[in-house]
């Protein structure tokens, strides 16, 4: 069994030999731990301070290219390197490394593919009031999307088996964590958590510089990837914003009418006419939308096997 531990880094020269230092040497049930760097375009000395401290393999962007798709280099070149298990944390040392022991074990003891690492976020000193509260509306609304009940859904201390790492497609270019989290649990990948502990704040985080874009941004990614997999569903409700009014409209055009004989409250009718048609119009976005979903899982299908096919030839 082997475990590959993923560090995405920028810029973390002064904080990865912490991070290292912090990580678990054997694990029960593991044969072999190894370690990857993901160098995201660092412009400091991040890849001398991981090839110093004695790293297995460092995957170099090219350039600076974001959380997200440094976290899927990363998922993609660990499966590459024969990974069965995947643990992903922060080069800024926040996690705990050693839990690293806590995340591993429901999937070594099949009760898992995915496992999440949930801080007690109002036990950290250096989080502020209002991002405690944010972080866990954000988790509640996340996991209302995903079906699922993960208390922390934006940890990025977490665990891939390596099936459910062949299953998972990131599309966003900002945070790999709530976007996984739906998709795994639309998908219906068995899926954990486990109570983990964190160090001090060593530096300032680089994701969240301003809260209310954080929220702006990570409020876009959750829409994107549930309308992928409930287009229908979502523009039904929009629809019926616009139809329940002008049905209203259009009974109340009708009642007077019948009531006093005259076809008075044309403009009534005028607005419910231009109400239920833009509703209808939303209706069959939605129908369009299922249509492409049900095409966007075939396609995801024959990515998986391709993938697979491809990685196991390895």
């Amino acid at each position: 069994m082997k475990l590959i531990i993923q560090v995405p880094c920028y810029n973390e020269e002064n904080t990865l030999p912490m991070t290292l230092k912090d990580l678990p040497k054997t694990i029960p049930g593991i044969d072999t731990i190894e370690t990857l760097i993901v160098n995201d375009g660092s412009s400091d000395g991040t890849v001398r301070v991981a090839e110093k401290e004695g790293v297995d393999h460092i995957l170099n962007l090219p350039a600076h290219k974001g959380l997200a798709e440094a976290f899927k280099r990363g998922l993609e070149r660990a499966l590459e390197l024969g990974a069965d298990i995947i643990a992903n944390t922060d080069g800024d040392n926040q996690y705990h490394g050693e839990d690293i022991t806590k995340l591993v074990k429901p999937i070594l003891e099949k009760k898992a593919e995915i496992v999440i690492g949930c801080r007690d976020i109002f036990s950290i000193k250096h989080f502020s009031l209002c991002k405690k509260i944010l972080q866990k509306m954000g988790s509640r609304v996340v996991n209302s999307l995903a079906k699922t009940d993960i208390p922390d859904a934006t940890s990025g201390f977490r665990a891939y088996a390596r099936e459910a790492a062949f299953k998972i497609n990131i599309f966003s270019t900002y945070t790999y964590t709530l976007e996984t989290l739906i998709q795994a649990g639309r998908k219906e990948i068995p899926m954990a958590s486990v109570s983990i502990r964190t160090n001090e704040k060593l530096r300032e985080s680089r994701l969240i510089k301003n809260i209310l874009s954080y929220i702006i941004r990570s409020a876009a990614t959750m829409m994107r990837i549930y309308l992928m997999y409930e287009p229908l569903k979502t523009f039904f409700k929009v629809s019926l914003i616009f139809v329940l009014p002008g049905i209203f409209l259009i009974s109340r055009f009708l009642y007077f009418s019948i009531t006093t004989g005259r076809s008075g409250h044309v403009q009534s009718l005028v607005i419910a006419s231009v109400l239920v048609i833009m509703g209808f119009g939303i209706m069959v976005i939605g129908l369009l939308g299922e249509i492409i979903a049900a095409n966007r899982k075939l396609n995801e299908e024959i990515l998986y096997k391709l993938r697979r096919s491809k990685l196991e030839k390895l």
